[in-house]
């Protein structure tokens, strides 16, 4: 669709130095899971050398009904704008754009290696799933620093409980064991083969910073996974 303006509908925090931005819907929008947008600011007060435009994945499934978009709140011009931006403000909407999707073979199973942020279009993933009851088998690793820094709990253990063919396993790798008795560390081989039998099957998506992608797709093919079966979407500027 041709670039367009839309508004800030609200905004909220939804875990540390993390928020949600809710979009007005572009009159007859249509997008696919696991795609994002471009959104650009409109005269901003400073601008940074990158510009003021990013792309933000889509959180909210088509089957919501909302355009919802999180991110990392950093100390960037880009961030500090898109913080303070009032309700009802207008930005330039692009989109959809990109095919980091859910494959269709429902027979095949899904595991998600996400760290931080990069959870943003695999929530929006397996809401449709799960709204569409799709018989996917999926496995969820998420990697935090501690629990307060995880977005989308909520809604990953309701999806979890309303989708028996859905596993949600929250890491953390810096909680104390006063404060986290689930999945602790960095995910390595040792942790998928807990969760997933036969690492040769599954299609992989991995999202979140570059560094992480790259390790866990240097993990996943020295534990046996086809490399033809890992998509990968990298989430810089955290």
């Amino acid at each position: 669709m041709a670039e367009e303006k839309i508004k800030l509908l609200r905004k909220e925090e939804i875990a540390n130095d993390t928020m949600a931005f809710h979009w007005e819907m572009p009159d007859g929008f249509e997008f696919k899971a696991g795609q994002f947008g471009d959104f650009t600011l409109i005269d901003p007060s400073e601008t940074g050398e990158k510009g003021n435009s990013r792309e933000f994945s889509f959180v909210h499934a088509p089957s919501e009904n909302d355009l919802v978009t999180a991110t990392r709140i950093r100390d960037s011009a880009f961030k500090r704008e898109l913080e303070k931006l009032p309700e009802g403000s207008e930005v330039k909407f692009d989109g959809p754009i990109g095919n980091f999707t859910l494959h269709k073979t429902e027979s095949t199973p899904a595991v998600f290696i996400i760290g931080g942020i990069g959870i943003t279009p695999i929530r929006s993933m397996i809401a449709e799933a799960t709204n569409k009851q799709t018989s996917h088998d999926m496995t969820l690793l998420h990697s935090n620093t501690t629990p307060e820094d995880a977005p989308f709990q909520s809604d990953f253990k309701a999806f979890e409980e309303k989708n028996p063919n859905f596993k949600y396993i929250p890491v953390m790798t810096k909680a104390g064991a006063d404060e986290w008795n689930g999945e602790s560390g960095y995910i390595d081989e040792e942790m998928l083969k807990r969760y997933v039998s036969d690492v040769s099957e599954p299609i992989y998506y991995l999202s979140g910073p570059g560094d992480m992608v790259n390790a866990m797709y240097d993990m996943l093919v020295e534990a046996g996974a086809n490399e033809d079966n890992i998509r990968a979407e990298e989430f810089y500027g955290y």
